[in-house]
């Protein structure tokens, strides 16, 4: 029998929905590879068609789309990508969302109620997805739910380096706004040094969504700098609260740190009064100007996405990135 031997190589292509694509840009920099030019509309029935220009086979695709709104939309037409690239024969497809949409809905609250972010993780591994890609899942056993490999990426060392490079660190206590984030902040707590923690112990009622109680804190807060973290922040009630709350209880002031800025409805009005020194977030979804306000800063998470791309083109360590903790 007579064999032909060939050589092997890799190709690594960048693509990208239309939800964000500053950021996709952002990474195609960083990873100095250009974005696979595709064709994409909408039909006037809302039906979303996608083409990519260039050919596909055989390459390591890596999918970029942030759920933003109409985060449904943006879903449908991610997986409309991965699914074309399949059916393209790419070698290997890695979805990118820095945003993981749904995942609030991780659990059953009732009965009769769906896991939305169980459905999501189906949904890409039916289309063809091999790999995900995400940053700061809410709950990281959402990792569990998708039959591949899962690469969570923090962006915690990104924002408490802002905080360590423009606060000092003598006078900060991290502050959880409610009791499932403590863990989150014993991690920032060491990241800025050993600084003490403390907490908002509050309610909530599960028939009126995003509508929260702030009941007290937990925790020495008077005259401290207080830095408030959390994973998103949606229309703001949460955190407003929190912030409301610790300056009652003597705080001299507060910053708020946040990966996912989601900033529905009334977020803006909520965030700019709350009475917060200095409002933080990271690029993983699109801000646009009408939703900024002075004293919101937004730093970019593409610098890490691109890392970690690299790392999983080269078929290296993510967990290299976060010092064996990821």
């Amino acid at each position: 029998m007579t064999t032909k031997s060939g050589t092997p190589k890799k190709s690594l292509m960048l693509f990208s929905g239309r939800a964000h694509p500053e950021l996709a840009e952002e990474v195609s920099k960083h990873l100095n590879v250009g974005i696979t030019p595709q064709s994409a509309y909408d039909f006037a029935n809302g039906e979303i068609f996608v083409r990519f220009e260039e050919s596909v086979r055989g390459c390591d695709a890596f999918v970029m789309q942030s759920a933003c709104a109409p985060i449904n939309q943006w879903i449908m037409e991610q997986l409309l990508m991965v699914d074309a690239l399949k059916r393209a024969s790419a070698k290997r497809i890695t979805v990118i969302m820095p945003f993981y949409p749904y995942a609030r809905q991780d659990k059953k609250h009732k009965g009769r109620e769906p896991i939305s972010a169980r459905l999501i993780a189906d949904l890409f591994k039916t289309a063809g997805a091999d790999r995900i890609m995400t940053v700061d899942l809410h709950t990281a056993q959402i990792q569990g739910f998708f039959d591949g490999p899962v690469d969570h990426l923090f962006a915690q060392s990104l924002l408490a380096k802002y905080i360590k490079d423009n606060y000092p660190a003598s006078n900060i206590t991290v502050v959880s706004p409610d009791a499932g984030r403590t863990k989150l902040a014993e991690k920032w707590a060491d990241d800025l040094g050993g600084v003490p923690i403390a907490f908002i112990h509050k309610t909530r009622d599960p028939l009126r969504p995003n509508e929260v109680v702030a009941n007290r804190v937990v925790g020495e807060v008077e005259g401290r700098l207080c830095v408030v973290i959390d994973d998103m922040v949606d229309t703001g009630g949460t955190i407003a609260k929190a912030i409301h709350q610790l300056l009652d209880e003597g705080a001299a002031d507060v910053v708020m740190a946040a990966t996912h800025g989601v900033l529905s409805g009334p977020a803006k009005d909520r965030l700019s009064a709350c009475g917060a020194k200095e409002v933080v977030f990271t690029n993983t979804l699109p801000i646009p100007d009408e939703k900024r306000f002075p004293g919101m800063t937004v730093l970019s998470i593409a610098p890490l996405l691109a890392r970690a791309i690299q790392q999983v083109f080269e078929d290296g360590s993510v967990t290299s990135l976060f010092d064996g903790d990821a």
